[in-house]
């Protein structure tokens, strides 16, 4: 076992003058005209958030918001493995891991924390537990071949069980989150009470070989919309999957072009009708940039595409994922699979249709979010 040291968020000052040198140094590329997002981050947009984050935008105050909660480190098979810990008020608090997805950071998920470990009925009270993703932020980069998000869900049960020492505990995630989350669920059942999702992950398909029941008509519909959405969104994926190095030497050393990258998705993925500022402020975005910029995480980030897709977890035939199992269903998210897919899935015992949302649940609608845990795991406790 490891030792849990104490971590504070703080970037160096040369970094962070670095990072104003380069902005100010960019050298913007032209665009077509009234072409709004359509090739890609629109041009109008990129330069006012370069303004913002050379003349408004404070890292320092960002810092404070995480270190508003306490933060460790601990090394597992060799990582450093950032997290989040916040004791619960009640008497007899569930242990719950949240875990991030991509482009997102543990800045998502701050808004929750609070929901949930301080909720308005104490008995609803959970230990909560927020790791940076290998990769991702303060936690290490990996340096050797094949860590998934699969191998990634065995650091978390060793972090929860070995380390501090939870012999069961809840799990839940969107995007990466979600897939580590699930498989949480599937290895680890006798430790995990049940899995909350707020995204149904689309690289997770069930068993529909021979003797499997016949896709429904609304099944199909899924297949067909995440056809379309691979080929006029995914370019991204296919990108990091493939060639995760390549695009890591322009996203590292600029970081407008890191900027344009992840804005893009945000935009995109959210409940924001093409208006990003009405679901993330200035200030909320480039908190994430800052993060990937400043800890140098963009390749390792992406690299975990491609690591996941050379060591995919498949189900087998009578296999699903069977602790108990609740879903979010946000109408903005990137693929909204009818309940009958779920099940062929997860032994879905909650499922609940969100008025608004989209991908980033835990930033977006966190009260909504957190009524839904904890709705799902009162029976669980």
């Amino acid at each position: 076992m490891g030792t849990l040291r104490p971590f504070l968020a703080r970037i160096d000052e040369p970094i962070l003058a670095d990072l104003k040198a380069r902005l100010l140094k960019t050298r913007f590329p032209d665009e077509i005209s009234n072409s709004n997002w359509n090739y890609g981050t629109n041009l109008t947009f990129l330069k006012s958030l370069a303004h913002y984050w050379i003349n408004e935008f404070d890292w320092r105050a960002q810092e404070k918001k995480l270190n508003q909660f306490p933060q460790f480190l601990v090394t597992i098979d060799g990582l450093d493995i950032h997290f989040i810990h916040v004791k619960g008020t009640g008497l007899n608090p569930l242990p719950l891991i949240l875990t991030h997805g991509w482009p997102s950071s543990i800045f998502e998920l701050l808004k929750v924390i609070p929901l949930l470990t301080n909720p308005e009925d104490p008995r609803d009270s959970f230990d909560v537990v927020v790791p940076s993703l290998p990769g991702f932020g303060f936690s290490s980069r990996p340096s050797a071949a094949g860590m998934s998000i699969f191998k990634i869900a065995d650091i978390w049960n060793k972090l929860l069980t070995d380390e501090l020492h939870y012999p069961k505990y809840g799990a839940q995630g969107g995007d990466w989150g979600a897939y580590a989350t699930s498989y949480l669920g599937f290895k680890y059942a006798k430790s995990v009470y049940g899995i909350h999702l707020s995204f149904v992950p689309g690289g997770l398909a069930p068993y529909l070989g021979e003797g499997a029941m016949e896709l429904s008509d609304s099944e199909i519909d899924l297949m067909n919309s995440r056809r379309n959405w691979d080929r006029f969104e995914g370019g991204y994926e296919h990108l990091q999957g493939t060639r995760p190095q390549t695009i890591a030497y322009a996203l590292n050393d600029s970081p407008l072009g890191l900027a344009a990258w992840m804005s893009e998705k945000f935009r995109t993925w959210s409940d924001c009708g093409g208006d990003l500022e009405t679901r993330f402020s200035m200030d909320e975005l480039l908190a994430h940039i800052t993060l990937y910029w400043a800890t140098e995480t963009i390749g390792s980030s992406a690299r975990l595409y491609y690591e996941t897709q050379n060591n995919p977890w498949k189900l087998e035939k009578n296999q699903k994922v069977e602790v108990p199992a609740a879903i979010a269903v946000f109408p903005r998210e990137l693929s909204v699979p009818p309940r009958e897919w779920a099940e062929r899935i997860y032994n879905v015992q909650q499922w609940t249709p969100m008025p608004k949302g989209g991908h980033f649940a835990a930033h977006e609608e966190p009260v909504a979010l957190a009524a839904d845990i904890r709705k799902f795991f009162r029976n669980l406790r």
